[in-house]
């Protein structure tokens, strides 16, 4: 399979050819602190290969201290990128900066003893097409 991805600001572009093993929710403090979200949902690999294929802003990489965490992003958007984590033995890839449509559905949710307190029942609340007015 090949998946073809970006940021928001288009600067940056890449392919990852190959499968994805899993596809996890993970509510860690990490996570939710680097999305601003409820939880991260990251698809990961370890035999997908990734490719950048347009480079135009610069990708940095952050790593907490004495943490697992790997965060790779786009210096002029802020956009979530792949990375290469364990000695790039893993590829992990924000399942949001895909451009082609995902089939994989997540696997599972993760740490979730760490999850935000107000995630919870999120399918019972008001659904809109757009912003309410």
């Amino acid at each position: 399979m090949e998946y073809l991805g970006s940021c928001l600001c288009k600067g940056i572009k890449f392919r990852v050819i190959g499968d994805f093993e899993s596809f996890y929710l993970c509510h860690c403090r990490y996570c939710r602190k680097d999305t601003g979200a409820a939880h991260a949902a990251n698809l990961f690999s370890t035999t997908a290969k990734l490719e950048w294929i347009k480079t135009e802003t610069e990708i940095k990489t952050y790593q907490p201290h004495k943490s697992n965490h790997v965060r790779a992003f786009c210096t002029n958007c802020g956009s979530a990128l792949p990375n290469l984590q364990m000695d790039g033995k893993l590829l992990v890839v924000p399942a949001g900066c895909l451009d082609t449509k995902l089939k994989k559905r997540p696997d599972a949710h993760i740490f979730i003893s760490n999850k935000a307190s107000w995630d919870d029942s999120l399918e019972e609340i008001n659904k809109f097409e757009c912003l309410p007015e």
